[in-house]
């Protein structure tokens, strides 16, 4: 990688700094963060980011969340993809037209007059700024067939970026749109998402009782919602397998776990069959590992 290549990538990340995102390093060709914590870790302070990219042709990382950032991806159908019923045997072919065929249900134009990346698959990431109010986060499919959305504990690869030897280009400069309302509607957390009383009820113990065990699975939610399509139910099993343990050690209650668990798995798309065996395998292979810690 030549020193110009690297000068690219770090000129990307300041760019994208001066709009005031905030970013963090990716593995060099890779959408993997190259940190630990990258959510908290992501700046835009000028001075780290070019400590940073001076070490590295890092690719560029926005966390959404602190960006107030919610980014639609627009996707390609992956080779043999079926489309569900509903798109069956229409014209409809990638993420893009599904969204504009949703705007035209609702009598709304497609929302193209904001800041817009290429991806490598060929597909759009379309910027908007993150309602006033509103706790919206990552989700799959929710919208529609091929349409996910990156928001609060979820980042995008930035423009100026390359995976595969594919770069992220710049669609559209323009300003960052207010997400349009009928979008802000279509990803709401839905009720059926939150866990019931009981499960509530427990969590809140559990802060009361230890700050760690708190923590712990807070950061695993976190790692659900966040998790790329494709690795959704590897990250489920680790989380489950990680909290398995805390459980076996007395920290965590067994049926409260699970369902904060399942409810980030079907936040993010996960059929609700393979969730509950994923969940309830990777608990019981933590469990053979208790792990404790000294309770305050």
């Amino acid at each position: 990688m030549t020193t110009d290549a690297r000068d690219g990538f770090q000129a990307a990340a300041l760019q994208a700094a001066d709009r005031g995102w905030r970013v963090f390093p990716l593995r060099p060709g890779d959408k993997r963060p190259a940190i630990q914590d990258w959510q908290a870790r992501a700046t835009t302070d000028r001075n780290r980011i070019i400590a940073c990219w001076d070490r590295g042709p890092y690719n560029v990382g926005i966390a959404c969340g602190p960006s107030r950032l919610v980014v639609l991806d627009l996707d390609k159908p992956k080779s043999q993809s079926i489309p569900p019923s509903e798109w069956a045997g229409t014209a409809v072919r990638d993420g893009r037209e599904v969204l504009a065929a949703l705007a035209e249900r609702v009598g709304e134009r497609f929302p193209s007059g904001t800041y817009a990346v290429t991806t490598r698959s060929g597909g759009t990431h379309l910027y908007f700024a993150t309602p006033a109010g509103d706790a919206l986060r990552n989700t799959a499919g929710r919208i529609g067939w091929l349409i996910d959305t990156r928001a609060e504990g979820g980042y995008v690869v930035a423009a100026g970026s390359v995976v595969d030897n594919r770069p992220y280009d710049v669609l559209a400069d323009l300003p960052v749109a207010p997400l349009p309302q009928w979008i802000t509607a279509a990803v709401k957390p839905e009720p059926a998402a939150t866990v019931d009383g009981a499960a509530a009820a427990a969590i809140a113990e559990i802060r009361s009782r230890s700050s760690y065990a708190a923590s712990a699975l807070r950061a695993e939610v976190e790692h659900v919602l966040s998790a790329e399509p494709g690795v959704r139910n590897h990250t489920l099993n680790r989380a489950a397998y990680s909290l398995g343990q805390l459980v076996a050690g007395g920290l965590l209650p067994d049926e409260p776990t699970a369902a904060v668990l399942a409810a980030a798995a079907k936040t993010v798309g996960l059929a609700e069959r393979e969730t509950h065996a994923t969940i309830r395998s990777g608990l019981a292979a933590g469990a053979r590992r208790p792990r404790t810690v000294r309770l305050p």
